[in-house]
């Protein structure tokens, strides 16, 4: 008897088990057969090694065997007979199998294998303990094994249903069989770090935005079409297209960029053509259709190619009714881009066409009424006119249950070949001087079920290449059992009982659901090899000059840390300049200034540095003098030294860090002195900046510099200022000091600057003094403290329309108010922005970090800006709230829910938007029957609506019975309905809300395919 233990979570191992049957680890086929599964790999070599060891409990902490060769490397066990973990000592053994020679490997070096590492009695080798693994060895991962491979007591005692211990007389065999296997593609068991597929496969992958695996598939396909890229993709005119509006124009960058690309390629610009929003790269979109709305979009681009995509994806079929007994035929001609095919009772592909083309018989009471001849018994079907030279097929592998009254996947097992011969289904008229045997070139595959999965391509680019696996931003090279029998569907097929066990679920449900044939004599052509030279110069040109943007801001970000950015305050800035300090910094302050600023090498020397300044702003270097500012512990930036001139081989790095260390950026005043021939001001003056509140125009700006001596009494600067602003000599001024934000303080004219306690860079505002009766008549704010306290609260609101449309006077506007006022205020401001009634506006905040709907604010007349805004711990430099313009009160609106659906057609573009406003006590249903009246249903459909909610990540969906209370579904909630008819559209629905509309299909139509990656 033995036992089976697999403990290390490191290893594929399965769990502990006891066998039964006695086998011998000394028997090397039986022992492999029972304990080493069978992966229906292709086996190298393989290779039995035993290790004796006696005195167990005198071994050393870490021992390896001698090395033994297995499929042309080295290997060796790796023991710790006491254990190689945080267990305690003597708990448990650690083995391994050690690639014996990593280091003289060459680089790069792999190999693969499945092994056994058994500790057997060397008496008995039917008592044994065993754990099985797979591995991919490399350079970085040269052992693998057991780190728990086994209790130790357990080794040394007798277990249950054994006779004797696995360590006898301190003695055991240590055995390991290895099945190294071969790797024809050179990722089997690839963790894919590092992995470089433009490297390995000469293709890159696509970026997945979210749910668009289905779209990258086709789209690998389509490039791998190499007549589809180069004749009709990149020959329709884009030079003044834009890419985001463009579909043809982001179908060709995106296409140049997987030819020219090391990276994997992003689709945004492709999405955004379509006119997608975020949400839809979350959503999936069927293929079919997707290929149809993509065709139709290239075709009406193209001039000199017209018919080009037809020519190659467009063949032609006849439906028809034959008479039996008399000569009467009716029949239809009509083209198709693509063919859908049952899959379920199909065997495989040939089956599949022929139920396609199959005869159905109209006798007895069905018989049909041909003119002129009455009612005949006759042949009704389908037959080809033609193929086209690249032949899409769709495998219907999703479909409506009508028992379940629900769509469901067909995972049936359908084989398909790399050719066939499609002869049989032409009809008898049709060309034959070349065969019609077409060589499969796509597989496009969908693994999961209806409500959730993952799409990707396996793709032969041309004749010689090998089957490549397309799966988003990773290619790999497939063999082709990865390319037919893993892809057929089914349960799977030719494993061992216990590995089939193991991957049975996964199997089911991965399978082919389109094939991409080509037809043979056309190969050539439509996979001959694309060219530099024949991509458009304009693309070229505009993709070249992206691509040096790029390497251009890269190079600046990987030199980022030898450089800083200096930003210099001119007063001329400063005379713009309406808030706090001489300038803001904080960009969460609005608004922020816009300083000029230098890209400066930190081992610059201040006077190259000074002279790039100087030239810069159109002065000499002697009337240049630059002052650091530094950040003041009462949280203000003034400046506060200026740079000596003296050590003109200073570097700017110094500077900051000796002058502003607590600085990433050197921020800086420029000081124009006006005459340099003049001394300096004495030692004792001080630099002071000016601020003039003028109370009339409601504005604080720089009004200049000064410098005064600090023992002048503070009155001496009206004269200066009355002098610079050109009044009335003796105007009456009031001063006030900006100590800091939310101290502004009146000063005292006879006090002296040294006794207020004014240093360099401090600033002082001043107004004409004013009689009360003045005061009254102006503004807000009559004076700078009331001010500069709204400075300190003022916020900029960005007010953006709920609800997009096309007709909408404002699309946003902004407007700045301070967080002291209120709802009532805001309101009122707004609809004298809209000139609509302010009762009428309904507005809902947003989340700070996306701007995605939040919460629809109630009317209350004592609410403040700031409490409306988003949390103090998020200070946004802009608040964005949404508004609705409505024709009701919002007071009645309470009790009533106001939603608006944007219906749009079948290529996912809104058309029309239809408002509803529907008591809270109304149902579901009522909502239904609403929608009903502004779509038009097909005669042929349920004329029913089913109205459901599918979770944010998309996995999940609730269905509403059409009872619920309107007013009972939560806000912000996204909510989607489907109307029981063919394929239709999707429309959104708002309420906060989103409504999807689209129709379920009728009978044998072709299935909606709604799944996530």
């Amino acid at each position: 008897m033995s036992t089976v233990e697999v403990l290390d979570e490191k290893a594929n191992g399965g769990p502990s088990m006891e066998i039964e049957e006695v086998v011998s680890v000394r028997d090397h086929e039986a022992f492999a057969a029972k304990h080493i599964p069978d992966l229906g790999l292709d086996v190298k070599d393989f290779q039995v090694f035993t290790w004796n060891l006696k005195n167990w409990n005198r071994l050393e902490k870490k021992l390896t065997s001698p090395e033994f060769e297995c499929g042309g490397h080295n290997w060796r066990i790796l023991l710790f007979p006491f254990g190689n973990s945080n267990a305690p000592p003597n708990d448990t053994v650690s083995v391994y199998l050690d690639y014996a020679e990593p280091k003289r490997s060459p680089e790069g070096w792999h190999a693969c294998a499945q092994f056994a590492l058994v500790i057997s009695n060397i008496h008995d080798p039917t008592v044994y303990t065993v754990s099985h693994a797979q591995h991919r060895f490399i350079a970085e991962e040269s052992d693998w094994g057991f780190t728990r491979f086994s209790e130790l007591r357990k080794l040394f005692n007798k277990q249950e249903g054994h006779s004797r211990a696995t360590i006898e007389d301190d003695s055991a065999d240590v055995t390991v069989y290895v099945r190294v296997l071969e790797d024809p593609t050179g990722v089997l068991w690839h963790n894919f770090v590092n992995y470089d597929s433009k490297k390995e496969t000469g293709h890159v992958g696509l970026k997945n935005q979210g749910a668009t695996c289905y779209m990258n598939s086709l789209l690998q396909s389509l490039y791998c079409t190499r007549y589809f890229e180069g004749y009709a993709v990149y020959q329709i005119p884009t030079e003044d297209d834009s890419p985001t509006e463009s579909v043809a124009l982001a179908l060709q960058r995106v296409f140049y960029h997987l030819q020219n690309s090391d990276q994997p390629v992003g689709t945004t610009e492709l999405t955004k053509s379509f006119g997608w929003k975020s949400l839809d790269s979350f959503l999936q979109h069927d293929v079919q259709e997707f290929n149809r709305v993509l065709q139709d979009k290239l075709e009406s681009k193209m001039k000199a190619t017209e018919g080009a995509i037809a020519k190659l994806f467009v063949g032609k079929m006849k439906s028809y009714i034959k008479c039996v007994n008399v000569d009467y035929e009716s029949s239809r001609i009509e083209e198709f881009n693509d063919i859908q095919l049952n899959v379920k009772g199909m065997k495989n592909l040939h089956e599949s066409f022929k139920d396609y083309v199959a005869v159905e018989m109209l006798d007895g009471e069905n018989k049909y009424a041909a003119e002129g001849f009455g009612l005949q018994d006759a042949k009704k079907g389908i037959i080809f006119e033609s193929f086209p030279p690249v032949l899409h097929l769709q495998l219907k592998r999703f479909e409506y249950d009508m028992q379940r009254d629900a769509m469901v996947k067909v995972n049936d097992r359908h084989e398909f070949p790399f050719e066939i011969d499609l002869g049989e289904f032409l009809d008898a008229s049709a060309d034959r001087s070349q065969p019609w045997v077409y060589k499969l070139h796509g597989v496009l595959v969908h693994s999961g079920d209806l409500h959730g999965g993952h799409y990707f391509a396996l793709i032969k680019p041309d004749r010689e290449t090998r089957w490549l696996k397309f799966d988003d931003d990773r290619v790999t090279p497939v063999t082709d059992k990865e390319v037919l029998e893993d892809n057929y569907g089914g349960e799977a097929q030719g494993l061992a009982a216990v590995q089939r066990n193991q991957v049975r679920a996964l199997k089911r449900f991965t399978n082919a659901y389109m094939l991409v044939y080509i037809r043979e004599s056309a190969m050539d052509d439509i996979l001959a090899p694309f060219t530099e030279e024949d991509t458009p110069a304009h693309l070229k040109r505009r993709l070249d000059e992206e691509r040096l943007q790029m390497e251009a801001k890269k190079r600046e970000r990987e030199e980022q840390h030898l450089f800083l950015t200096a930003k210099v305050i001119t007063d001329d800035t400063f005379s713009r300049h309406e808030g706090f300090d001489l300038a803001t910094f904080d960009e969460k302050n609005w608004p922020p200034s816009e300083l000029p600023s230098f890209r400066v090498l930190k081992q610059e020397t201040y006077s190259t540095f000074k002279t790039r300044v100087a030239q810069h702003f159109g002065y000499p270097e002697n009337q240049v003098r630059l002052w650091v500012l530094v950040n003041r512990q009462n949280k203000t930036v003034r400046p506060d030294t200026p740079i000596p001139e003296n050590e003109p081989t200073l570097t700017v790095e110094v500077i900051r860090n000796n002058m502003a260390a607590r600085q990433n950026d050197l921020r800086l005043y420029l000081d124009i002195i006006p005459d340099p021939s003049k001394p300096d001001p004495p030692a004792q003056s001080i630099m002071v900046f000016l601020k003039h509140f003028d109370t009339s125009k409601q504005s604080l700006l720089g009004a200049g510099k000064v410098y005064m001596l600090r023992s002048a009494k503070v009155s001496e600067v009206t004269h200066v200022i009355n002098e610079r602003m050109r009044w009335t000599p003796g105007t009456p001024l009031k001063l006030y000091e900006e100590i800091k934000p939310g101290m502004i303080e009146l000063m005292k004219p006879k006090l002296s600057f040294a006794q207020s306690e004014i240093q360099d860079g401090d600033v002082i505002c001043f107004q004409v003094d004013m009689s009360e009766k003045e005061v009254e008549s102006q503004g807000l704010y009559s004076n700078p403290i009331q001010f500069y306290d709204f400075l300190q609260n003022r916020v900029m609101v960005v007010f953006r329309p709920k609800f997009e449309e096309v007709d909408h006077d404002h699309p946003e506007f902004s407007l700045v108010l301070s967080k002291k006022q209120n709802y009532e205020t805001m309101s009122t401001k707004t609809g004298e922005y809209l000139r609509h009634d302010p009762i009428k506006l309904r507005f809902t905040t947003t989340h700070a970090s996306n701007g995605v709907p939040k919460s629809i604010l109630k009317r209350s007349l004592n609410q403040s800006i700031a409490e409306i805004m988003a949390p103090n711990y998020i200070n946004p430099t802009t608040t964005v709230i949404l508004y609705e313009k409505l024709d009701v009160s919002i007071v009645e609106l309470e009790t009533k829910r106001s939603l608006k659906v944007i219906w749009t057609g079948i290529h996912n573009k809104e058309e029309a938007t239809h408002p509803f406003l529907l008591p809270k006590t109304s149902m579901v249903n009522d909502l239904a029957e609403n929608i009903a009246k502004h779509v038009t249903l097909t005669a042929g459909g349920t004329q029913k609506i089913r109205v459901f909610e599918i979770s944010k990540d998309g996995k999940t969906q609730k269905e509403f019975t059409g009872t619920e209370m309107i007013g009972n579904i939560p806000e912000p909630v996204e909510l989607y309905a489907e109307v029981c008819d063919s394929w239709f559209s999707i429309g959104l629905l708002s309420t906060n809300a989103t409504l999807l509309c689209r129709r379920y299909p009728e009978k044998n139509s072709k299935p909606t395919t709604w799944t996530r990656s």
